[in-house]
């Protein structure tokens, strides 16, 4: 398969990996400058959040590389979904964790848009961990066709 099919998707991943690192170095300089105050707890989890984030969109671009090499229908893919699987579901578990002291500080602030703000970041890495899930099922299945019917030839 042509490289060129995917290019544009790995470009929206490398963006978007560098759209994080520099909201998460912003984060840490907030954090170093000793300015977070009584949100210091939500960067510490955005920045704990950073790392299962770039761990997937790592497994993302494994992900594209099999499919330029035509193993799209592999085990290795099947392994690399379940992987964006787990690190989506981690992310939704570590903001939601940290959901109470999010409401916390929106009703000492007086803000009700901070906990719809912490429900994106809850419900988007679990919606996208759904949809790998079902994308790995369905992977699985077509790779198990695929073994079947090479065996019947």
């Amino acid at each position: 398969m042509k490289q060129g099919s995917t290019l544009f998707l790995k470009v929206v991943i490398y963006l978007i990996g560098l759209a994080v690192l520099g909201l998460c170095v912003i984060i840490a300089g907030v954090m170093i400058s000793g300015n977070a105050g009584m949100y210091f707890p939500v960067l510490l989890v955005m920045s704990a959040a950073a790392i299962p984030f770039f761990i997937g969109l790592y497994q993302g671009i494994l992900l594209l590389n099999y499919i330029d090499k035509g193993t799209a229908f592999s085990e290795l893919s099947v392994k690399a979904i379940q992987n964006i699987k787990y690190y989506a579901f981690t992310i939704s578990m570590l903001y939601a964790a940290g959901m109470p002291y999010i409401i916390y500080v929106a009703d000492k602030d007086d803000a009700p848009g901070a906990v719809l703000f912490g429900l994106i970041f809850i419900f988007a890495p679990l919606i996208t961990s759904v949809f790998a899930a079902v994308l790995q099922k369905l992977l699985q299945n077509a790779i198990d066709i695929k073994s079947e019917n090479d065996l019947t030839v």
